[in-house]
């Protein structure tokens, strides 16, 4: 008798799921994750703003005044168009499924975030994959070749990039949009911890998409992230885009968030201050390679130590969980830190100090 998982596509049943460790009982430190709290007295005005949700009625398709409250604080400043996602993965796969004629293929880096692998070819784009240089800066003859012999539909451009944390030469970035014909979707979603965005270059290319989140500027359980690009462009995205995507609750919360966007500026703030605080301790510890970075993590490499012993000592016998990319293709001895509260932060660099001396 036939299986069940017969019905299902060969491309579903090749993938590897995308892997959530259990934290329970540890401080964690492995997925990015703003790691401050609201104050009690914000959160009971933040519930006293959703108790005025309706919720037998669906919320709006559309929230235009939701989307000019995050054009206001983050741009584009320019005639391109938003559209709101539940979490830029719902944005990714949107794109994917738009592009998705057959023979058409989507084009990013590695290592880079692993859902755009992984969204492409469920949907039925054939994946490219250009590898990143010894200090993971792009490769632009290889991405040109790429682009040439290949003219994918859709490019996938995370700025600063996720895991390595550094952003690329503006200009690379440039001839990237210029080389292409397709979708080039620049995801910012550590922007609020970046130096540089494009935000307002979408106006120079038609075929440039800026993609943004919530979720590590504090508001990861909300599941928010919006879409900028031309208006002619966006209008035929809508198309696909399901309806009442972003829930009451969510809509609410992230207008209540833009109210008090001055908390999480500062929050922000104290992050990347945090930021530059580890990689110092870090650096002055031997048999660790650190790699600048631009966003809310640091990513090391150990010279001599190995790195998924680390990581397991940390998770087993310190209570901290971090990422062990180590088994990833050009991550080989690497180590992943979100930067935690200063006490976090301690405890982590503690612990690594005195397991690299041991």
């Amino acid at each position: 008798m036939a299986s069940s998982l017969d019905r299902l596509r060969p491309e579903l049943l090749k993938l590897s799921a995308y892997q959530v460790a259990d934290a329970s009982g540890l401080i964690k430190l492995d997925a990015m994750e703003n790691p401050y709290d609201w104050s009690p007295e914000l959160r009971v005005a933040w519930q006293q703003h959703l108790a005025q949700a309706k919720l037998n009625r669906y919320p709006q398709p559309d929230p235009i005044a939701l989307k000019e409250k995050l054009r206001a604080r983050f741009g584009p400043h320019s005639e391109a168009a938003i559209m709101l996602g539940n979490g830029s993965d719902e944005l990714i796969q949107l794109l994917a499924l738009a592009v998705a004629k057959p023979g058409a293929c989507a084009l990013n880096v590695s290592p880079s975030f692993s859902m755009y692998t992984i969204i492409a070819e469920l949907v039925g784009l054939k994946s490219v994959v250009v590898d990143l240089d010894q200090q993971f800066e792009l490769d632009m003859v290889a991405i040109l070749a790429a682009i040439e012999k290949h003219d994918p539909a859709l490019i996938f451009l995370a700025y600063p990039n996720n895991p390595t944390g550094n952003l690329w030469p503006r200009e690379d970035i440039y001839r990237i949009l210029e080389a292409s014909s397709g979708l080039v979707v620049i995801d910012e979603a550590y922007g609020p911890f970046a130096a540089d965005s494009f935000t307002d270059d979408l106006v120079r290319y038609d075929n440039a998409l800026l993609l943004r989140t919530a979720s590590k500027l504090g508001l990861a359980g909300i599941r928010f992230g919006w879409l900028a690009a031309a208006p002619t462009l966006m209008a035929e995205l809508n198309k696909i885009r399901l309806p009442y995507n972003i829930n009451q609750l969510t809509q609410l919360t992230m207008d209540f968030a833009l109210d008090n966007y001055d908390l999480f500026a500062q929050q922000a703030e104290q992050i990347c201050a945090s930021r530059s605080d580890m990689m110092q301790t870090l650096q002055a510890l031997e048999g660790i390679e650190v790699f600048p970075s631009e966003a809310n993590f640091v990513l090391i490499r150990l010279q001599h130590k190995d790195a998924t012993e680390l990581f397991q000592q940390l998770r087993d016998e310190d209570a901290i969980l971090i990422k062990n990319l180590s088994q990833q293709a050009g991550l080989a001895q690497c180590l992943r830190l979100t930067v935690g509260t200063e006490a976090e932060n301690q405890a982590l660099c503690e612990a690594i100090t005195g397991r690299l001396l041991a």
